[in-house]
């Protein structure tokens, strides 16, 4: 393999494990928010979190770089204050990978969440249990297949992401270029080989995630 596809494989899975490990840290909460709470902004709060799995990606793409480009609402500021801004970065790949991954995470999660039998958590409250207790010693645990099902499915949508890394992170060979992106460039320049190849790996690496995906929820 060359060394330009080996370097964008790796890239995708460094992208790809960072995506979803802050998915994680965001979307499990919002899962549980979403499905155990009832507050005012509940509807749009919602739509937020599910709008990139129904826009576009590079119109998400686009609204990535109004919030966190160079003149953006954040990363404007953050520019101004250190000099050093997202965009055009392999951080950027990790944003975009984590926005457009983080609604097949959430989705399933909340299902899961929500289908744990109420009964239990208040037996739970009943013991003493404070509510955050229960949500980590019974609600969590009870949801697992749900949460573990969003996982697999937020990493297979962040290692395939191309249109949001593209407007984002841009494809720079070495620094932004994940495979999708590599891909999309081999094709482009009729080196049908190196295409071939990635497409491949890719379809290798996606077959062994979804089997992966199949074992762990038949033993959890």
């Amino acid at each position: 393999m060359p060394e330009a596809a080996t370097s964008a494989l790796w890239l995708s899975i460094r992208v790809s494990l960072l995506a979803t490990l802050a998915d994680a840290l965001v979307g499990i909460p919002l899962a549980y928010l979403l499905a155990k709470r009832r507050f005012w902004g509940r509807q749009a709060l919602d739509v937020l979190v599910m709008l990139p799995l129904v826009l576009p990606p590079t119109v998400t793409g686009y609204y990535l770089i109004v919030l966190l480009g160079r003149r953006g609402w954040l990363g404007g500021p953050l520019y101004r204050l250190t000099g050093w801004s997202l965009p055009f970065t392999w951080y950027a790949a990790v944003v975009a990978a984590a926005v457009m991954a983080l609604p097949l995470l959430v989705r399933p999660a909340r299902a899961a969440i929500e289908s744990v039998n109420p009964d239990l958590e208040r037996a739970a409250f009943v013991l003493g249990r404070s509510e955050w207790r229960t949500a980590l010693e019974v609600t969590l645990p009870l949801a697992r297949r749900g949460i573990v099902a969003g996982l697999v499915l937020a990493f297979a949508r962040a290692l395939g992401e191309f249109g949001a890394t593209l407007m984002l992170a841009g494809n720079i060979p070495g620094r932004t270029t994940t495979v999708p992106l590599a891909i999309y460039t081999a094709v482009s320049t009729g080196e049908a080989a190196e295409a071939r190849v990635l497409v491949l790996v890719l379809t290798t690496l996606s077959c062994a995630v979804v089997v992966l995906a199949s074992r762990l929820g038949s033993r959890l």
